[in-house]
Parts: C-alpha cells; sequence; structure tokens
C-alpha cells in the first residue's frame, strides 16, 4: 500500500513530527476533583420529592436493562415517571390504611393462652392428677403417624395438644382423644371426642311446641263456618299420614355414646356438638355439602337437611366414627355375661380390651385385611345403631284401652334391621367399583423390623389407622 491520502483514515500517522501523545493531558487532580463535584451535582436532593438525579438515573437504567422494552427512547419519559411513582413509600399514601395488627401476631395472641402454666397445687397433688388425667398422650400418635408421612406438623400436634389439657381442665371429663381435623372453606375443625364422668347430667333443651290461643281457636272456627256455608261441596281430605319420628338414642349408647367439641384451631374456645338425630344421619347419607367452619351455617341442600352445620358436622363424624374405627384382631373381646346373654337370645353391643393380648407382626396385618376387625356398631339405614320398631308405642296404647277408628288397610309389618356384629373383619367391607374398602401398607420397606402397619380407608379418604406390632 502507498501512502495514505488525505481522505483515508491512516493519512498522518507516519508524517514527521507526528506523536498520538501530542494532546496535552490534563493535571489528575484537576480531573477527578471535576468528577468529584459533577457527581455531588447529580446527587443533590429535590426540595420537593426529596430524589436526586443520580439515583433516579442509575433506578431508570436498571429498570431499562431487566425490562428490555422495545423502542426505549420513545418510551423513556414514561419509564422515569414510573420509577418515581414506585419511590413513594406506603406511609405517604392516605388512601391505604395499614392493618393495626399483623395477621402473625393475631395468631401468636390466640397461642399464647395455651402456653400459660395453671396455679400450682402442690407436689404431690399435681402427681396424682398427672396419674390419673384422661389426656391422651397426642405427641407419641403423631410419631407414630408421622412414620407413614401423614399427619399434621408437629407445632400444630403441639398445639391441640395443649387445647385438649385446657378443655379437660374446664370439663369434668373421664376420657378424652383427639378424633381429627375436618377442613373447610373459611375455616377448619379441630375435633376432640370426649366422654363424660359417671354422674355428671347433660342438659338438654327441647324446644316447645307453640300452643294457639283460646282467641285465635275462636276466630279459626268461626271462619269455618263461614267457609262451610260458603262451600257446600268440600274438597276430599288427604288420608296420608307421616312416617313416626325415629327417636334419637341416648346419651351413651350408639351414635351418642360420645360427646365431641370443636374448634377452628388451637386457642379458641371449644363447642360443644349437639346430639345426633337419625333423621339427621339418613338426609346426610344422600346429600354433600363442603363444611364453611361456621357452626350456625346453614345447610342449604335437596332434601332438605334438618339443622344447620353443626348438626351436619356431628352426623358426618358418627358416620365416619362408625365405619373407621377399627383395630387388630384379638385386641377386643366380649364379655362373658355378654355371651351368656347371647345364648338367651340377646346381642352384643359392647366389647372390652384383652388383657391377654398378643399382637401380630407388621407383615401379618399387611398381608391380610382379616386382621383387622371394627370395633363400633355399625348404623343401620333406620339412622341408629340399634333398631327399634316406631309404632310399637302406639300399639301398646291401642291395648290400653284407647278407642281409634278401625282402618280399612292394615300397615305393613316393619322388619327388624339387623347390621353385621360387632369384631367384623375388614375383609368383609363392601367394596367401592371394584376398589378394595382398605389398603393396609408398611411405614417402610427399607427397615422392616422397625416398620409401622398402617390402614387407609378408601371409602372414608384421610381416615387412617396404625399398629405398631
Amino acid at each position: 500500500h502507498g501512502p495514505y491520502q488525505p481522505h483515508e483514515p491512516g493519512y498522518g500517522l507516519y508524517q514527521p513530527g507526528y506523536s498520538p501523545y501530542g494532546d496535552p493531558i490534563p493535571d489528575p487532580e484537576a480531573r477527578m476533583l471535576a468528577m468529584q463535584n459533577a457527581k455531588a451535582y447529580l446527587l443533590t436532593s429535590s426540595t420537593t420529592s426529596g430524589l436526586n438525579l443520580y439515583d433516579h438515573l442509575a433506578n431508570t437504567l436498571t429498570k431499562i436493562l431487566d425490562e428490555q422494552p422495545t423502542n426505549v427512547v420513545d418510551i423513556i419519559e414514561n419509564i422515569s415517571k414510573d420509577v418515581k411513582w414506585a419511590q413513594f413509600r406506603k406511609k405517604m399514601d392516605t388512601l391505604r390504611d395499614e392493618p393495626a395488627m399483623p395477621p402473625t401476631f393475631e395468631s401468636a395472641e390466640r397461642s399464647k393462652s395455651l402456653f400459660l402454666k395453671s396455679d400450682e397445687e402442690g407436689d404431690e397433688e399435681l402427681d396424682e392428677k398427672v396419674a390419673k388425667t384422661p389426656l391422651p398422650n397426642v405427641m407419641e400418635t403423631a410419631f407414630y403417624f408421622e412414620q407413614a408421612g401423614i399427619g399434621l406438623s408437629k407445632d400444630e400436634y403441639y398445639h391441640i395438644f395443649l387445647a385438649l389439657k385446657k378443655l379437660i381442665s374446664a370439663q369434668p371429663i373421664q376420657a378424652c382423644r383427639f378424633w381429627g381435623k375436618i377442613l373447610g372453606l373459611e375455616m377448619n375443625y379441630v375435633i376432640a371426642e370426649v366422654q363424660f364422668q359417671e354422674g355428671v347430667e347433660e342438659e338438654e333443651t327441647e324446644e316447645e311446641e307453640e300452643v294457639p290461643d283460646e282467641g285465635e281457636k275462636g276466630l279459626g272456627e268461626v271462619e269455618d263456618e263461614d267457609e262451610e256455608k260458603e262451600k257446600e261441596d268440600e274438597p276430599p281430605k288427604s288420608t296420608y299420614k307421616p312416617p313416626p319420628v325415629i327417636p334419637k338414642e341416648e346419651n351413651g349408647t350408639g351414635a351418642n355414646k360420645y360427646i365431641y367439641f370443636v374448634c377452628n384451631e388451637p386457642g379458641k374456645a371449644w363447642v360443644k356438638l349437639p346430639p345426633v338425630t337419625p333423621a339427621q344421619i339418613v338426609c346426610a347419607r344422600k346429600i354433600k355439602k363442603f363444611f364453611t367452619g361456621r357452626l350456625d351455617a346453614p345447610v342449604v341442600s335437596f332434601p332438605p337437611f334438618p339443622g344447620n352445620e353443626a348438626n351436619y358436622l356431628r352426623a358426618q363424624i358418627a358416620r365416619i366414627s362408625a365405619g373407621t374405627h377399627v383395630c387388630p384382631i384379638g385386641f377386643y373381646q366380649f364379655a362373658e355375661e355378654e355371651d351368656e346373654d347371647e345364648e338367651g337370645g340377646g346381642g352384643r353391643e359392647t366389647c372390652e380390651e384383652n388383657p391377654d393380648f398378643q399382637p401380630l407382626s407388621v407383615a401379618e396385618m399387611v398381608e391380610s385385611l382379616s386382621t383387622w376387625v371394627h370395633y363400633v356398631p355399625s348404623i343401620l339405614k333406620q339412622g341408629r345403631c340399634v333398631w327399634i320398631n316406631p309404632s310399637q308405642k302406639s300399639e301398646e296404647e291401642e291395648e290400653e284401652g284407647e278407642e281409634e277408628e278401625e282402618k280399612d288397610e292394615e300397615p305393613d309389618e316393619l322388619q327388624q334391621e339387623i347390621g353385621p356384629p360387632l369384631l367384623t373383619p375388614l375383609s368383609e367391607d363392601e367394596g367401592i367399583q371394584n376398589v378394595p374398602a382398605w389398603t393396609a401398607q408398611p411405614s417402610t420397606n427399607l427397615i422392616p423390623q422397625y416398620a409401622v402397619a398402617i390402614l387407609q380407608s378408601n371409602r372414608w379418604p384421610g381416615a387412617y389407622a396404625f399398629a405398631s406390632g
């Protein structure tokens, strides 16, 4: 290549007297001072907004590089405005009200009462109370369920443990057990199954029937006379009579054997559920409703449910308990007195623990469902555990001498319902569309000698039982 022409970029590089360092170099100290003065000017805060240009430009460029929008030069003004609006703090916005108490603080305040110690009455009295306390060992149960990867967290189990302790100190309870937890749309239900001490009578409120006044009766009779005069031909009257109401089982028997207390979360007040009636159980089998978490919420369904959500919850608890309370075979046995009654025609309604029980191995309990049995009586189609003839009372009144009109058609005799007996093996339970009613499996296959037998109900998802062998 020949010498560079004046219009070419390399022209003048090799001319005599040329040097790339020919320009005067400024003083480094003066240059640094100028940079500091410029940065100080950019860091000057505004007297109106309190912002400075240096931070604003840095935030604007950071947002542009993070989002990388198209045509940045056209929207840089809008980006600058967005960055300015983001700098405003919440306290400067009068349209937003900060909550006085955060939710975590409210939850801590509710749980605070669970950790308060009761008054100490002496070491001896405390030892006697601990020995005779009906408080269950919830943490031990949680440990075994944790082996199978089911159950609640340890913190929640411990809070429930303290809540049960508070319930026992407030109620005359002989036996207590953590029944389980039912989820709701708004709130959940923590359920405790208790049994009161002997001699403690429960107060039951009965609804009073409204009786019309005499004046109302007189007005009704006058209206009837006027209607008879106006209408000579009366329409035929209906001869339909509703079926008799099935009475509920007494407290301490059947579906009302235990009493249930519920609360939305540990730390809140316990609420006792009312006894369940056969009509509520029969209707609960025909409907499917989500729980809301409010006991006074109405149950809108067809057929209409006779009660609110508290009654519906109690009916579902009775159904779940009757179908999922199981134990290894041989853990319970029938009493000798009941054996003699059965020979005379009576039935077996209760059972007791077997003191000579020898547990089976985990492998045997997992292999066959015949090693598990039901120890709670099942609920009949009538809605009771023990069948009752609703027309028996009226027949006795007729025998006593009450005169009634003769009926042309005799009522059909009701056939007595007989459910499966107590201690029936789970292998006889009816499946669900080719799916067995129960699934048994060990808690681990890696260490079988320390595994726990876990039983899961396929009819009631969420119902589990364990046996440590």
